[in-house]
């Protein structure tokens, strides 16, 4: 408990958890009105401010509380079509991604995590999607390159998105098919990093202050969607994406 109490006494007394738990607030509403966002915005922002070693193992804690919040009302809405077998291979491809992880040098993969998110932002703000159609091996192969990301850096969601979100479905489902996939990777994305010993006190301490946070706002974001128009929305979303994105590649 010792070692416990002076993580979290240490946290208290550091400014950055203070920019955790703004960049927290702001993922929940995110991801709570989107069903994405936690990924992107918290791996790059808790790896610039504790590297990636501490601050993905503590996002993809975050990601499997917030997944299991959202899962029941959008488990009926999603299409489990299309969702499972991404979901399915992304599961497998999940531990390999997660040996790189472990094994990578942390300063070139937060950069390359950094990178990725600006990338993505671009991508989402230039109006790009699939336009093609959705048969079973391409599900598959999006799933399996969602997996290895998701172990790598803790962000499975750019792939996917781009690739559902060219879909000719509501902005309802497209957000339920979101959070379902979330909901079956966030499960064995913990696993591997709990199983090399990076899920210790160090990150127990940040859970301990971040985690209520962002369980907090989520249901604000799931509110918002119901009044707040999409467009509004998408414009600050890409603007935050892109500026965190640029941020953790050049810090």
């Amino acid at each position: 408990m010792g070692g416990f109490g002076a993580e979290v006494a240490a946290l208290l007394g550091d400014w950055r958890i203070l920019v955790a738990i703004a960049v927290t607030a702001l993922a929940g509403i995110m991801r709570g009105y989107s069903g994405f966002g936690t990924a992107v915005l918290l791996a790059p922002a808790y790896s610039v401010l504790w590297g990636p070693r501490i601050g993905v193992p503590v996002m993809l804690v975050m990601e499997l509380f917030v997944s299991m919040q959202l899962l029941p009302k959008a488990f009926g809405q999603a299409d489990r079509r299309v969702i499972l077998p991404i979901g399915a291979a992304a599961v497998l491809c999940t531990p390999m991604g997660a040996f790189i992880l472990i094994t990578a040098d942390q300063d070139l993969l937060r950069r390359f995590i950094g990178g990725f998110v600006l990338v993505f932002g671009l991508l989402l703000s230039s109006g790009w999607r699939y336009h093609g159609s959705r048969p079973l091996p391409l599900n598959v192969a999006v799933g399996g390159v969602a997996g290895l990301l998701k172990g790598a850096t803790g962000i499975s969601g750019p792939p996917v998105i781009l690739y559902l979100l060219a879909g000719p479905e509501e902005a309802r489902r497209h957000r339920a098919n979101l959070i379902l996939f979330f909901a079956t990777i966030a499960v064995i994305s913990v696993i591997p990093p709990a199983l090399a010993g990076l899920i210790g006190w160090a990150v127990a301490a940040k859970l301990l202050l971040l985690l209520p946070v962002l369980l907090l706002c989520v249901p604000i974001g799931a509110r918002l969607f119901h009044v707040i128009p999409d467009r509004w929305y998408r414009r600050l979303a890409l603007v935050f994406l892109v500026a965190t994105g640029a941020i953790t590649l050049l810090a």
